[in-house]
């Protein structure tokens, strides 16, 4: 016993340097091995420790440091203390008990290896006080980690036994929506149904990673949000006021909840720069381009606007969803490439189908980004579309604007976009686009299509997390047409309008909504959409959409 004490009291310079360091400066304490063992106790997360073995190592240590002494001797000399991965210390970092517990235990360790190899009998009564103290003082704290990491260990054996898988997450998403017009008339200047509807939107995306650098996602979806014009609605198919989590206004029968694979596609990088996806199913632009309408464009509307025009520019719709290829490469900090093919019939065997003989569209954007506030957008779609009624194409805007639907044939399509977004504080945002599109009834004739809006985005407005949002602009419109087009309507335009193949006057779009976070998962967004003159038509009377949309993710 006599031998055993005097054998510690060599080493207690370790146990009082520990000490005077901790007790003034708060870095990365923890010996190397040990940084990661220490749950935190209000749950955040470590950073990782390496250990040093020379204070020169530590960047922000500096020899007039009045603790540089100390700290040299405990890494120096006792190998008992670690820096941070970026070569810090950090000694102005605050410190809880629990860490400092650990520090010392952490060096008591350390004695005990120096005490089998202890040659000197050199002591002080005074070093063997201070240990005994501090050994009695933090005792609780070594006890409380010690229970801790033991009722930690059955923990994770369970999920280890439980979990789902070791490569794949799940996230999921549901919409909830009450919509309903108070006023106004339909394409075929009919009052449209006072009817107020609710309805949802469920996606579970399963993502999984095999590198850590990849991303292969598998998303289910079921919703039975359909619009009011679609053929459960009023069957004029208007695509002017949808909303972006409403189902596509086609010819198929109204969304019923069915459950199926909505998004499957994977993603890796090539380089540092360069990011290439792979889309099997229901690709979407916005995988691969940036849209360039922040807080705006939110996941097909799960966040931000509620509208399908509102979300982004209207010639990014050209493209349908489908199977493809989207490239996105970083030719320096401030330009981007984004390239991208999608095609809506790829599956299809049949004729003039499948993945370059039917749908498709091909878009290139160079995304121009000269400050962390200003970035603007240069975008081109080149589009065939050959569904017909099959499938609205660009999926807002007048009827006449979306010239397959209404023609029931193939269109071919030159579309170009111009985006811009400028950061004027932290709290206030100004988006604006305008696109043109050229279309081409094959054929017949060809049709001048524009669109336009400016965005005002406010984030965090009232407290963090909430976002409020005005949207004015104009949907698609035809400006000009050959008149041949007129002849080749079909019976989803109104008797009345088809005299004309250009839609006859102008309406606005002006839609303002505010979203409120209850909490990290919750958002409630009430919001309005008024058309001055559906279906760019003032005969029509104006709409107002009502919207109350909640969103849960978890």
């Amino acid at each position: 016993m006599i031998k055993m004490f005097w054998e510690w009291l060599p080493i207690c310079p370790v146990i009082l340097g520990l000490f005077s360091v901790l007790t003034t400066t708060t870095g990365a304490i923890v010996a190397a091995g040990d940084a990661n063992a220490l749950p935190a106790k209000t749950g955040t997360v470590q950073e990782s420790a390496e250990q040093v073995t020379s204070v020169s190592q530590l960047s922000d240590v500096q020899p007039t440091d009045w603790a540089f002494g100390a700290l040299q001797s405990l890494v120096e000399r006792y190998g008992c203390i670690a820096g941070y991965p970026n070569a810090t210390y950090r000694g102005n970092r605050a410190l809880t008990r629990y860490e400092f517990a650990a520090g010392i235990n952490a060096c008591l360790e350390r004695v005990n290896e120096l005490i089998a190899t202890a040659t000197t009998d050199i002591v002080k009564k005074e070093d063997l006080t201070t240990l005994q103290k501090l050994q009695e003082q933090f005792a609780a704290e070594l006890t409380t980690l010690l229970g801790r990491v033991d009722a930690l260990e059955p923990y994770l054996e369970t999920l280890e036994k439980q979990q789902f898988s070791t490569t794949t997450k799940l996230h999921g998403e549901a919409i909830f929506a009450i919509s309903g017009f108070a006023s106004g008339q339909d394409a075929d200047n009919a009052d449209i149904p006072r009817s107020t509807t609710f309805g949802d939107r469920v996606r579970l995306n399963f993502d999984t990673s095999f590198t850590g650098q990849d991303l292969l996602r598998v998303r289910l979806q079921a919703l039975n949000l359909n619009y009011f014009s679609s053929e459960g609605g009023t069957g004029t198919r208007l695509p002017e006021g949808t909303l972006a989590f409403n189902g596509e206004i086609g010819d198929e029968d109204p969304e019923n909840n069915q459950v199926g694979v909505e998004t499957l596609y994977y993603r890796f990088s090539l380089g540092k720069k360069t990011e290439v996806t792979f889309f099997a199913n229901e690709g979407e632009v916005e995988d691969f381009v940036d849209t360039i309408n922040p807080f705006l464009d939110g996941d097909e509307g799960a966040s931000g606007a509620l509208s399908k025009f509102g979300s982004r520019n209207s010639v990014y719709y050209f493209v349908p969803a489908g199977a493809g290829v989207g490239l996105r490469h970083r030719l320096s900090d401030q330009l981007e490439l984004s390239l991208g093919y999608l095609s809506s019939t790829a599956s299809n065997p049949n004729t003039n189908r499948g993945l370059f003989n039917g749908s498709y569209g091909a878009i290139a954007q160079l995304t121009f980004q000269p400050s962390d506030r200003l970035s603007i957008g240069l975008t081109y779609v080149n589009a065939y579309n050959n569904q017909g009624e099959d499938l609205a194409i660009p999926g807002t805007g007048s009827q006449k604007a979306n010239l397959g639907l209404v023609t029931d044939s193939p269109t071919s399509t030159n579309a170009y976009g111009l985006e811009a977004s400028y950061q004027v504080n932290s709290g206030f945002l100004i988006n604006a686009w305008a696109g043109f599109a050229k279309t081409r009834v094959l054929g017949v004739g060809d049709a001048d299509i524009w669109n336009y809006a400016v965005a005002l985005a406010f984030p965090d407005l009232g407290k963090k997390g909430n976002l409020a949002g005005l949207i004015v602009g104009m949907e698609p419109r035809v400006t000009s047409a050959n008149g041949a087009i007129a002849n080749v309507f079909t019976e989803i335009v109104a008797p009345q309008n088809r005299d004309s193949a250009q839609d006859r006057n102008t309406s606005l779009h002006i839609e303002g909504f505010y979203s409120y976070a209850v909490s990290d998962n919750i958002t409630i967004t009430p919001g309005l959409i008024w058309l001055t003159a559906p279906n760019h038509d003032d005969q029509n009377s104006d709409a107002v959409l009502g919207v109350i949309r909640t969103t849960f993710t978890f």
